[in-house]
């Protein structure tokens, strides 16, 4: 008897350590309980690097808006550079040139931003002006209305033909 409880006692260690580390797809007959704990998971918003921990303060600057996209790196990231059309998740704080109010923050619904970085997904300005920024970096772009909402606007939070402000923190890219 003593020799049966040995190999039993074994195949439940390796069956708790299995099951432990969340099973395997591969593993024919294995199946996780739908709703069941994980012991190891994939956040699904990065943690910001403390750089980027808090919201930014955004100012508009003074004089004319520019008639050209200017991009400014206020922290530079140290990871991979942001490609077009790859999923961004950001932070971002936008403001109207113009007035310095405040239309739109990812900050207030304390939930970052995650999205395609094409056109049609969001305004080219933060195309252009994301492209080649690294993941972990803020950056501060000025958007002339041609890369942003043009005469539209986007009523009633931004005017037509409106120059815009963001900052934006770049948490991943993919």
């Amino acid at each position: 008897m003593r020799k049966r409880i040995v190999p039993i006692a074994g195949a439940l260690a390796a069956t708790a350590a299995l099951a432990a580390c969340g099973g395997s797809s591969k593993a024919p007959g294995v199946q996780l309980a739908p709703g069941g704990p994980t012991v190891a998971s994939t956040p699904t918003t990065p943690k910001p690097p403390p750089a980027l921990a808090t919201k930014p303060v955004v100012s508009a600057p003074k004089g004319p808006a520019p008639k050209n996209l200017v991009i400014k790196d206020l922290v530079k990231g140290t990871g991979q550079p942001v490609a077009p059309g790859q999923q961004v998740t950001v932070n971002y704080v936008g403001v109207l040139y113009q007035t310095g109010a405040e239309f739109d923050s990812s900050w207030k619904r304390n939930q970052p931003f995650t999205t395609a970085l094409s056109a049609g997904s969001v305004i080219p300005g933060w195309v252009k002006g994301l492209t080649g920024q690294r993941v972990g970096s803020r950056v501060e772009l000025i958007i002339p209305p041609n890369l942003a909402y043009g005469k539209a606007g986007q009523p009633p939070t931004i005017p037509a033909n409106s120059t815009l402000v963001f900052v934006i923190d770049v948490l991943s890219a993919h």
